[in-house]
């Protein structure tokens, strides 16, 4: 029971703190580029990039603001279960991104689930302290906290793979200078990400020289 709460709880607050990573740049300024036939400079792309992950801090202190009177009025439960739908409208916002070619989807989603994030972490801990037998209430509480470091922990995880990727990318272009060819790289499943990689440094602006 405690994991399911765990899993169903808090786990998701967590991973949504940390998940944003680099390939996100990637897809702003590809977005962008295919929008507008020009692409941006690397200021613009990292201010809308620290956007996309600050912004889930702000949905999360506009949903703490609201959680208090939204768990008077209706209930723990009730809040809850409304606030699962939120996630389900944020979900869609951010898994149909790609497809819409559009990085201001990630924004929105992401602000959607910090409100869900905010609302979740009151009211989860409060009913979940109500329900939980006395014996166990300490630790289901604890319990809960647990699940949002682990969050945490799964959204870093997620980002190794790419942070791999682009060390190695980075040592062995442009110029190969540790041995690495092409084929080699490719060989180890990062074709797709190589590829996205070459088109955002090739179409990113150029400094000129005076």
């Amino acid at each position: 029971m405690m994991l399911v709460l765990g899993i169903g709880g808090t786990l998701l607050p967590g991973f949504h703190i940390s998940v944003i990573n680099y390939p996100s740049m990637m897809f702003i300024n590809k977005t962008w580029l295919e929008r507008y036939g020009s692409p941006l400079h690397q200021e613009t792309i990292t201010l809308l990039w620290s956007l996309i992950v600050s912004i889930y801090c702000v949905g999360g202190l506009l949903g703490c603001l609201c959680s208090g009177y939204l768990v008077v009025k209706y209930g723990k439960k009730k809040c809850l279960l409304c606030n699962n739908m939120l996630i389900m409208v944020a979900a869609l916002h951010m898994g149909f991104s790609k497809t819409a070619k559009s990085f201001e989807m990630i924004l929105i989603g992401r602000f959607l689930y910090g409100i869900s994030a905010g609302v979740c972490l009151n009211a989860h801990s409060q009913y979940l302290g109500e329900i939980s037998p006395k014996k166990l209430r300490g630790f289901a509480n604890t319990n809960a906290l647990v699940f949002l470091t682990l969050g945490k922990v799964l959204g870093q995880i997620m980002g190794l793979r790419y942070l791999s990727i682009l060390h190695t990318y980075m040592a062995s272009s442009p110029h190969r200078a540790r041995g690495w060819s092409a084929e080699q790289l490719r060989s180890s499943g990062a074709a797709a990400f190589c590829h996205e990689l070459e088109q955002s440094w090739s179409t990113a602006p150029k400094p000129c020289n005076l």
